[in-house]
C-alpha cells in the first residue's frame, strides 16, 4: 500500500503541475520551493527564455483537468517567420493542417496559474525553503526563515530543475552519475515593446527567426503586445557574446546583422547591458532514482538546449506518464523504476533532437534545398499518411508519438528526403514512383 503522503521539492512548471495530478489522486502533496513566491516577487527580467507549448503540453494540461484556465494565456503560432540579412521576409508553416500550430506563452504567468491551481486544490507550497544538501542517512537537509531541519527521503519527487541540487549531490557517486554537458554557445533575452498604441510591431501569428549562420535572434508574441526576443550566438569567437562588451561594440553589431532590429527596440543597448547572459546545457544521467527514496523528473532529471522548444512540453509529458504508472504499483520503488525505463529513452531523443534544431534554425534553414525538403516532406505526409510524418510535425502536434519513435523515424525520413532531392531542383522533378518504394521499403505505418 502506498504511502499517501507526498513530498515534491520544486514548485516550477514541472512541480507544480505534478502536485496538482498527485493531490486529484488524492495524496497529501507538500511542494518546498527556494524561491519566494513568484506571484509576489515577479524576479528579474531577462532570466527565462520564452515558451512554446506544443500537443504533449496541451495533453498534460487537459489530463490536469486545468486546460481551460491555462488557455487564455496561449497565443498561437502557425510558422517561422524567417528574416534574413538581404530583408527578405519568408512565413514557412510548422505543419499544413489547420490544427498544426503551437504556442507562445509566458513563463512566469503559467507558473502563477499552476501555483494558484495547486494551491485550491489543497497543495501545501513552502516558499523559500532551500536545499542545502542530502546526507549519507537520506536525508534532505533544508534551510527556512524558520530555521533548519531535515526531511527523510522517501517517496520523494524531486523537479527543481536543470541546477538541481539533488542530482548535484551525486556527482561523480552512484546510482544518479549526472552529466552536465555545456553548450559553448550562450543567450541573452531582450524585448520588443509593443508600439503606442499597445499593437504589436510584428505579426503575432508566428515564431520570428534571424537565421545568420552560427548564430540567431528569435521572437515569440506576448499578449500585451510586446515580443520576447532571445539572441543565441558563440561564448567566444569572432561573433561571439565575448566580442560584445561596451555600447560602440553592440550598435555595430546589430547594425551589421540585424538593423531591422534597431528600430523595433529603442532602448536596445540598455536592456543588452543590464541583462544578464546565460548557458545551455544538456542534462544526462545514468539513472533517474534511488530506490524507493527519490526520483527525478523532468529537468532535474534530463535538462535540454531549448531549440525543438520541448523542456516544459517534455518534463509536462513526464508528469502524465508518472501519474498513470502511479496507479499501477503498490511501492513507490517499482513506480520510479518503471518511470525511468519508459521515459530515459524518450528523454534521451528528444535531447539529442534539440541540439540537432538548433543547427537548422540558425544554419540549415539558409540551405537552398531546405524549402524544398520542406515541401516534398509535406507532399509525402499527403501522399502517404500512414507511413510519413514530417519529424518537427511528429514531435510538435503528435502527442500520442513518443519522442524516440519520432527520432528513430525522423532518422530514417531524413535520409529518404536527401535521396529524393539529390537531383531535383524543384517538387514537380521528384520522382514519385522512387519515393513510394523507399518510403514502404524503410518506414513501416503508424
Amino acid at each position: 500500500m502506498l504511502d499517501k503522503k507526498i513530498n515534491i521539492l520544486g514548485a516550477g512548471l514541472c512541480g507544480s503541475l505534478l502536485s496538482i495530478m498527485m493531490a486529484k489522486q488524492r495524496y497529501s502533496v507538500t511542494v518546498r520551493e527556494k524561491r519566494s513566491d513568484p506571484r509576489k516577487n515577479h524576479g528579474s527580467a531577462g532570466r527565462s527564455i520564452n515558451l512554446a507549448m506544443s500537443a504533449k503540453g496541451i495533453n498534460a494540461l487537459k489530463h490536469a483537468g486545468i486546460f481551460e484556465q491555462i488557455e487564455p494565456l496561449l497565443m498561437p503560432m502557425k510558422g517561422r517567420m524567417l528574416h534574413f540579412q538581404d530583408g527578405r521576409e519568408e512565413l514557412q508553416p510548422y505543419g499544413q493542417y489547420d490544427h498544426e500550430f503551437i504556442y507562445s506563452v509566458s513563463r512566469l504567468r503559467l507558473n502563477h496559474l499552476l501555483i494558484d491551481a495547486a494551491e485550491e486544490i489543497g497543495v501545501e507550497i513552502k516558499f523559500q525553503h532551500t536545499i542545502e544538501s542530502f546526507d549519507k542517512e537520506k536525508n534532505v537537509n533544508f534551510k527556512s526563515n524558520e530555521g533548519g531541519y531535515k526531511l527523510t527521503a522517501k517517496n520523494l519527487l524531486v523537479t527543481d530543475g536543470a541546477g538541481s541540487m539533488m542530482r548535484r549531490s551525486f556527482n561523480g557517486s552512484s546510482p544518479i552519475l549526472p552529466q552536465e554537458d555545456i553548450l559553448p554557445h550562450s543567450y541573452k533575452e531582450l524585448t520588443i515593446p509593443a508600439d503606442d498604441n499597445g499593437s504589436f510591431k510584428l505579426t503575432e501569428k508566428a515564431l520570428h527567426v534571424w537565421p545568420r549562420g552560427q548564430f540567431m535572434l528569435i521572437a515569440l508574441p506576448n499578449p500585451d503586445g510586446d515580443f520576447t526576443l532571445t539572441l543565441f550566438m558563440p561564448t567566444k569567437g569572432e561573433n561571439s557574446f565575448d566580442r560584445l562588451k561596451n555600447n560602440h561594440q553592440i550598435q555595430k553589431f546589430f547594425e551589421k546583422y540585424f538593423s531591422d532590429i534597431l528600430i523595433l527596440i529603442p532602448n536596445l543597448i540598455e536592456q543588452f547591458q543590464e541583462n544578464p547572459t546565460g548557458i545551455l546545457g544538456t542534462v544526462k544521467c545514468k539513472h533517474w532514482h534511488l530506490n524507493d527514496h527519490f526520483l527525478l523528473i523532468g529537468d532535474a532529471a534530463h535538462a535540454m538546449v531549448p531549440f525543438h522548444a520541448q523542456g516544459m512540453n517534455s518534463a509536462f509529458d513526464d508528469c502524465v506518464v508518472l501519474d498513470s504508472i502511479v496507479k499501477k504499483y503498490d511501492t513507490w520503488g517499482e513506480i520510479f523504476k518503471e518511470f525511468e525505463i519508459k521515459q530515459k529513452k524518450n528523454a534521451n531523443a528528444i535531447q539529442a533532437m534539440a541540439l540537432d534544431n538548433y543547427i537548422e534554425m540558425r544554419d540549415g534553414v539558409l540551405d537552398p534545398k531546405f524549402a524544398l525538403k520542406k515541401e516534398l516532406s509535406f507532399r509525402l505526409e499527403k501522399d502517404f499518411p500512414t507511413y510519413f510524418i514530417p519529424r518537427y510535425s511528429m514531435v510538435m502536434f503528435h502527442n500520442e508519438i513518443p519522442y524516440s519513435v519520432s527520432y528513430q523515424r525522423g532518422e530514417i525520413q531524413k535520409n529518404i528526403l536527401n535521396e529524393l532531392t539529390i537531383n531535383a531542383d524543384n517538387i514537380d522533378s521528384i520522382d514519385y514512383r522512387s519515393a513510394e518504394k523507399v518510403i514502404k521499403q524503410e518506414l513501416t505505418p503508424l
